[in-house]
């Protein structure tokens, strides 16, 4: 495998790697098992279910022992029961209250970490049925969080990850058009997007196009790798269903020179596999294509078949990279 400029850092779903152990592993049995895969030199954690038991500082520390970087974190909501009819959008403005001090909580934590990215994924923010939320007074709740949550530190980024559904029917941010209208009127330089593969593909979008337009209208500041059919999370290995999309998203990264960490939000859990070696899989998939994409983002032929459309030709261009 060739030396890659700009090699992003590669990091991996923690919880992945709780499978197979007994009682309850702490994130120092977490780490631990991370640590074992080969170019896994970056970890996210999760607030505040990672924090329950350790400090900032004592996590930093335990990150550092590791030789890992610390990606960013990302909040979770959904483990508290107080937040299943919303966080930014409970119709109680009690409730709305804690989640927003709850994620300044959070972002001190990341500052203290010297981290710089807090993910929001806010899928229990939605609506299950028709008739049962305001959609305005819910956009606005949202709005007036976001702003209040990205004034808090102007030095951390904020980046939302979205999903049309689950736990919720209808996410209140669903796509990528969405979040983007949500960030304009936020409009703070500190915001961006999170990519996630399934949930774009999910959403009934073309990743490679969503990574395009968030680099058009805002910032792309996390990207989450998997794969799947398209019907639901799947969390399955990279490149394991859609190979040529997933070299596409990485052809649209390497235009523009994207260089941030790569996560894998798989899930060996759901087949029994070794996490181990699913991410040690991963690393490779994605190094693979990653690779490919680097030959194929200034090939001038690739070039001018894509400016005719002309699909068949771009397939065989492709092919003969892919499928050596």
């Amino acid at each position: 495998m060739p030396d890659l400029p700009n090699r992003p850092r590669y990091a991996a779903r923690l919880n992945a790697f709780k499978l197979g152990l007994p009682g309850k592993p702490t994130v120092a049995d977490l780490l631990d098992r991370a640590g074992q895969v080969p170019g896994l030199d970056a970890a996210d954690l999760n607030y505040p279910d990672h924090f329950e038991h350790h400090t900032p500082a004592q996590l930093s520390t335990l990150l550092a022992a590791k030789g890992m970087a610390l990606n960013g974190l990302a909040m979770r909501y959904y483990t508290d029961p107080g937040f299943r009819l919303g966080a930014f959008t409970h119709p109680d403005r009690r409730v709305r209250r804690a989640a927003i001090d709850l994620t300044k909580r959070g972002l001190d934590a990341l500052s203290e970490m010297g981290g710089r990215i807090m993910t929001l994924w806010m899928g229990q923010d939605g609506v299950d049925y028709a008739f049962q939320g305001n959609y305005g007074q819910m956009w606005d709740d949202t709005l007036k969080a976001l702003i209040e949550v990205t004034g808090h530190n102007p030095a951390l980024d904020i980046s939302l990850e979205y999903k049309p559904n689950e736990p919720r029917a209808f996410a209140l941010l669903p796509d990528l058009a969405t979040n983007l209208l949500m960030l304009k009127e936020v409009d703070r330089p500190n915001t961006g997007i999170t990519l996630d593969f399934c949930h774009v593909l999910f959403a009934g979008e073309i990743p490679a196009q969503s990574a395009q337009l968030t680099a058009r209208h805002s910032r792309l500041l996390g990207v989450h790798l998997n794969d799947g059919y398209g019907k639901r999370d799947d969390g399955l290995m990279v490149g394991s269903v859609n190979p040529m999309q997933t070299l596409e998203l990485f052809v649209e990264l390497a235009r523009q020179n994207h260089d941030g960490v790569i996560y894998f939000d798989t899930f060996p859990d759901h087949s029994g596999l070794d996490p181990v070696q699913e991410a040690t899989t991963n690393i490779l998939m994605a190094n693979r294509l990653r690779a490919i994409a680097l030959r194929l983002k200034d090939d001038p032929a690739l070039t001018a078949a894509i400016a005719r459309q002309d699909a068949a030709l771009g397939l065989r261009i492709v092919a003969d990279h892919l499928y050596r």
